[in-house]
């Protein structure tokens, strides 16, 4: 029941992302007075026709992933059927421009629109990436947690491990002294042959132990650092979780950079695929996940997925909006549009290296 559930929520997942996108296309070409021809739920081949409106031909298709629209001329290689009335390239290129990054716009929007209802109704706990992050965000009131000394990792033959001090317990206290910071179990442990250690183990920390460690050269054979825990965050109003969305879409916007750019990075230095970068494979892995944690970490995996199709859209490459916008901007400097043959022919190049690439990850 589970694994259809997931399969289900994976199959909404991917058609809510691509359909919410290509319907800001739709909206704005409307708008801007270019015809659509066809908005297709699923991918080709067409199923059926669904219903026509205002010239606009909605469609079913086979395969159940995402969507697409279709513009008057969008396909065209004449320069006449490419300018005719009602065409995508007959629209003033502001028009354009706004058309090609509307899709990006509504992801952003839903994502941010999702984690405003998380932060809020979710009480989710933002993104952050040092203690140092965290301690402001408490003393600001965006959350509370204690911190704690945790033991990483218990070295074979040292004198921790002799006595089965656990991995992953939290480290209270050395010889009865309270430690808060890496650097108290260091100075308590100087000079000293045999010490004693108070954990907490447990998956919350409640269950208290105590083991007498002998040390060699003050050291007792464990690599330590700080944990938080305990985390818990306080009733937040509406703008309060919007100004906590718009944080958390900056720094996974930034997060998502920095991944495509270790994409190719790898790809061109060792002809891998980096660790943490996922395709579809995983991300129906991590929607499996999700459901299995509840519906609130589904939701919050959809918002990440958003902003991420916001992103690798609005690149400027080959087959992509932002590479369709690329040339579109050329246009505007040079005063006329690229060679219809040569831009057909890029767009090619990027779609087989695109679907390359999902292959090989």
């Amino acid at each position: 029941m589970t694994i259809l559930l997931s399969a289900v929520a994976f199959i909404l997942l991917l058609s809510v992302l691509v359909i919410i996108h290509e319907w800001g296309h739709f909206a704005a070409a409307r708008k801007a007075g270019v015809i659509v021809e066809e908005f297709g739920f699923g991918l080709p081949p067409k199923a059926r026709t669904l219903f026509k409106h205002k010239g606009t031909e909605f469609t079913l298709n086979w395969i159940p992933f995402g969507g697409f629209v279709r513009l008057k001329g969008e396909n065209a290689m004449t320069e006449k059927e490419r300018r005719g009335p009602g065409s995508f390239s007959s629209a003033p290129i502001p028009a354009r421009i706004c058309i090609l990054v509307a899709g990006v716009f509504m992801n952003f929007i839903l994502a941010i629109a999702l984690l405003t209802i998380g932060f809020s109704a979710g009480k989710w706990i933002p993104t952050y990436f040092t203690i140092d992050e965290m301690r402001a965000a408490q003393e600001s009131g965006i959350l509370q947690m204690d911190v704690g000394v945790v033991i990483e990792k218990v070295m074979s033959g040292g004198g921790a491990a002799k006595v089965g001090v656990p991995e992953k317990s939290l480290l209270v206290s050395v010889d009865g002294t309270p430690v808060i910071a890496t650097l108290d179990v260091q100075e308590i442990q100087a000079g000293k042959r045999r010490v004693s250690y108070t954990v907490m183990t447990g998956e919350k920390f409640t269950e208290e132990e105590t083991f007498t460690v002998s040390l060699d050269d003050g050291k007792s054979g464990v690599l330590i650092s700080l944990l938080p825990y305990n985390l818990s965050v306080p009733d937040r109003n509406i703008w309060e979780a919007f100004v906590l969305a718009l944080r958390e879409t900056k720094v996974m916007t930034k997060q998502t950079v920095i991944g495509i750019g270790q994409l190719f990075s790898s790809l061109a230095r060792t002809a891998k695929v980096p660790d943490g970068i996922s395709g579809l494979v995983g991300i129906a892995q991590l929607t499996h996940q999700s459901v299995q944690a509840g519906f609130m970490t589904y939701l919050r995996l959809v918002a990440l997925l958003s902003l991420s199709l916001a992103v690798l859209n609005i690149l400027p490459f080959p087959a992509l909006d932002g590479g369709r916008l690329l040339f579109v901007l050329i246009e505007a400097v040079t005063g006329r549009p690229v060679n219809r043959k040569l831009e057909v022919t890029v767009n090619m190049a990027g779609f087989i290296f695109l679907l390359g690439l999902i292959f090989l990850i």
